[in-house]
């Protein structure tokens, strides 16, 4: 890991280097001196990755590089905002010849740089001889990495790694008995990594099941169960509430959530599952909540504590997994470890077939432990390779207590897998234990964070965000990171999780690394003050609805907070405190009717992705058009907020997401046309046409949300949007109510996702039903409040690659009639 913080310092060196050499002077021969010698720690710590974890002394040696690494990459952001401080420093974007950087200022970078390279040298004196490539270049380098993933992807699903048919059958046999009691429930029982949740969703997704019952909902609990998240996601679903209702739900306490959610359950045949429930007493806060409903109701329990499910119900034996017999485990192995047409004719070579049978027992019979060992595997070509992998394991469990050795087998094989991983690859990993335990992680948020963090670097060949999705498809193809579920395209990735063995693992070392670290607010405390000062990233883990952050801390660069933001407020008090902030995201509660949103958050310079939540009127300030090193801005406020007009000079931007209850979005501006931006959700087009060069500079976009207060602008804004090869999803509100022509989304050939929102006119016409423009590619459709009065159905099963539907008050008629042959794909 520690290869991997020198390469981001020595990535941001070299970007300094040659951004804002002009302003250097004096001290460019020492920043360059320095950057070389990172470069050769670099491949120093490449060398001898992995070795270090059994060599005290090296291991010290390592950390020492890496703090010396978070020392350089100290004294280049504080160049950078000293430069920002005299009004014309642009991120480093642009070079300014106008303005001379302070000799004074130049001399303490100078001493500082010096005195790094001095201690980077005496440490190297001490070192075994390294040498360092002809470019500079690791063998595990991005660049390396990026080339090795060029190729496609298979991913197993979860429900083809272990047979679990006849498990399968037991569950849904004992969830479909009538059983007329209250609180009928059904427990998977298991040792973490036997599958309980694989098994618990294939039975959730089953569908007999879903025919079965009324309702269906899910909730992970994991060992820090909060009641009143569980009862309020479930009587959202169960309610599908409108906003205002959704405010009033949120407002309740705990003894009105109880009570709502048992009313809205009484009547009907209901399905709950509570995954990775740990402590009875868990369920007897929550228990309450749930009546006996129509005949056949039923909880569903994944649990590794066999006692909770007994408690929870005497009358109901526990489903329980157990593990892989010495067959089983190996037939695991090889279908992960040698995937059809790789290594040809080795995985018989009685050398693969000896090693691989010696290793599969150190797994126990846990799948999870198997699947992550044959995913490393697959990776290693040669009966050497496989070698050096049992070794690392062997080896580690000698050093282990007879009875401690089993389990430690389990966790040496995750960390070897982390150790395998290319360099670029681990912080990517080691960020996931930011997120709650079995937490659902939205891919886009993830790959938008890591490129905030600068883990995924600029370069001609591929998109950071394209690039983002091929390290998170190697991280699941090594099974270190599971697909939660896929989008609408069936294939790609929409959210992931990280099994609570894996977290545990990915926790300890973040924590190792001096990389991340969790903060849990103290109970009953709304302020959390930080006092470690060396902590660059840390997450807050709320236990209250308000969270405030005290306390100085110069080097933090990520404030990560993801917890459900409706359900809680947090805010700094200084941001001064924080000036090297990258990643923050903040949020207000309702108890103000405006939200003015400080004016030092504009000295943030090194500020990447920034969040803002308020379900009211928010105020944002004009310093908010000086982060200049903005990539993502999210915003979402309950009432029209003012964007000032410097957010849209800002040339890094590349997301730009603001959601308005009651407009939907901002207005348009003339002159808005950054090449880099992607996403652009979602601009209000009520006075004038969107123009021409605006829309031609939009070369990546990709994602575009519009809203029409005018049906006449439809028309010339689609023929625009239809040069734009690369756009994939369009949203169309239009708030009109005439007639808008729709005709040139005929012409949008790479479009797989549109949402028409607003009512369309369909009045008989000779051309044909409003909506035979639709492209044919379209793969999700969404209809909502459209109001036709013409039967869509004879258009809409023609489209021959849909497969997700969603109609909302789209049809007032009273017939609808689809074909046996219509909607192949659906």
């Amino acid at each position: 890991m520690a290869e991997a913080i020198v390469s981001l310092a020595v990535e941001r060196i070299s970007e300094l280097l040659i951004r804002e050499a002009v302003f250097l002077k004096d001290v460019k021969e020492e920043v360059e001196s320095l950057n070389t010698e990172l470069k050769r720690m670099q491949c120093f710590l490449e060398d001898v990755d992995g070795k270090a974890e059994q060599d005290t002394r090296l291991r010290n040696r390592v950390s020492e590089i890496r703090d010396l690494a978070y020392d350089a990459e100290d004294v280049i952001d504080s160049f950078i905002l000293e430069r920002a401080h005299q009004g014309g420093f642009q991120g480093i974007v642009k070079r300014f010849t106008f303005i001379c950087t302070k000799p004074w200022h130049l001399h303490k970078i100078g001493v500082q740089v010096k005195a790094i390279q001095t201690k980077l040298q005496n440490i190297s004196k001490n070192l075994p001889a390294y040498e360092i490539s002809r470019d500079g270049e690791g063998s595990s380098s991005v660049f390396n990495v990026q080339r090795q993933l060029r190729r496609t992807y298979s991913h197993v699903e979860e429900e083809d790694v272990v047979s679990l048919e006849v498990s399968t059958k037991d569950v849904i046999t004992k969830l479909m008995t009538e059983e007329d009691r209250p609180h009928a429930v059904v427990s998977i029982v298991g040792m973490g990594g036997l599958g309980k949740t694989t098994l618990a969703r294939k039975v959730y997704n089953h569908v007999d099941v879903r025919r079965h019952f009324d309702f269906l909902a899910w909730f992970s609990i994991s060992q820090q169960c909060k009641p009143r998240e569980v009862l309020l996601s479930v009587l959202k679903k169960v309610l599908c509430p409108s906003n205002d209702e959704r405010e009033k739900i949120e407002k309740m306490d705990e003894i009105e959530l109880r009570r709502t959610l048992f009313d809205a359950l009484k009547e009907k045949r209901y399905l709950v599952v509570l995954d990775d429930i740990w402590r009875s007493e868990d369920w007897d806060i929550l228990k309450p909540a749930f009546p006996r409903g129509r005949k056949g109701s039923k909880i569903l329990f994944t649990t590794r504590n066999r006692n909770v499910a007994s408690r929870a119900d005497p009358w109901s034996t526990p489903v329980e997994l157990s593990l892989l017999t010495d067959d089983e485990s190996w037939n695991l192995l090889c279908k992960k470890a040698f995937p059809r047409s790789k290594m040809g004719s080795q995985c018989c070579s009685e050398e693969f077939v000896k090693l691989g049978k010696e290793m599969v027992k150190k797994c126990g019979g846990l799948p999870l432990a198997i699947v992550v060992l044959g995913c490393l595997l697959a990776t290693k070509q040669s009966v050497a390779q496989w070698e050096m992998v049992h070794k690392n394991i062997h080896g580690h469990l000698n050093e282990l207590p007879h009875q401690d050795r089993q389990y430690g087998a389990v966790n040496r094989i995750l960390v070897s897998s982390y150790n395998d991983l290319p360099y670029p690859l681990k912080p990517c990993f080691l960020y996931l234990s930011h997120y709650p335990e079995d937490w659902e992680i939205p891919k886009k948020e993830l790959i938008r964070l890591w490129i905030a963090e600068g883990f995924i670097p600029e370069n001609e060949e591929f998109l950071m965000e394209d690039l983002g999705e091929k390290f998170l498809e190697e991280l699941i193809d090594r099974s270190l990171v599971q697909v939660s579920r896929r989008d609408y395209t069936g294939t790609n990735v929409e959210t992931c999780r990280l099994h609570d063995l894996l977290r545990d693992v990915c926790l300890k070392k973040a924590r190792e690394e001096k990389f991340l670290e969790i903060i849990q607010q103290p109970l009953h405390e709304r302020e959390v003050t930080l006092a470690e000062p060396m902590l660059r990233r840390i997450s807050i883990q709320p236990s209250q609805w308000r969270v405030i952050l005290k306390g100085e801390h110069p080097k933090l660069r990520s404030l990560l907070f993801s917890q459900n933001v409706k359900l809680a407020e947090f805010c700094i008090s200084k941001y001064k405190s924080f000036k090297f902030l990258r990643v923050l995201t903040l949020a207000k509660s309702d108890n103000y009717e405006k939200w003015h949103v400080s004016t030092e958050i504009g000295n943030l310079q090194h500020l990447r992705y920034l969040k803002l939540y308020y379900n009211r009127k928010m105020i944002l300030p004009r310093s908010i058009g000086r982060l200049n090193s903005l990539y993502t801005l999210y915003i979402k406020s309950g009432y029209e907020s003012a964007i000032p007009d410097g957010v849209f000079k800002l040339e890094r931007l590349r997301h730009i997401l603001i959601k308005v209850a009651d407009e939907c979005g901002f207005r348009w501006r003339q002159g808005f046309t950054s090449k880099n931006i992607e996403t652009l959700k979602f601009i209000v087009v009520d006075v004038k046409p969107v123009e021409n060069n605006a829309v031609l500079r939009w070369t990546n976009i990709q994602s575009l949300g519009i809203v029409f207060t005018r049906a006449n602008y439809v028309k010339p804004t689609l023929i625009l949007l239809t040069k734009l090869q690369r756009l994939r999803s369009v949203s169309l509100s239009i708030f009109d109510g005439s007639h808008p022509d729709l005709e040139p989304l005929s012409q949008y050939y790479h479009l797989s996702k549109l949402k028409l929102f607003g009512r369309i006119e369909d009045k008989p016409h000779p051309n044909g039903h409003v909506l035979k423009f639709l492209p044919s590619n379209i793969v999700k459709l969404t209809l909502v409040d459209c109001e036709l009065s013409q039967d869509p159905m004879a258009v809409l099963e023609n489209l021959c690659h849909l497969r997700i539907l969603h109609l909302k008050h789209a049809y007032i008629g009273s017939k609808m009639v689809c074909s046996a042959n219509g909607f192949p794909k659906l």
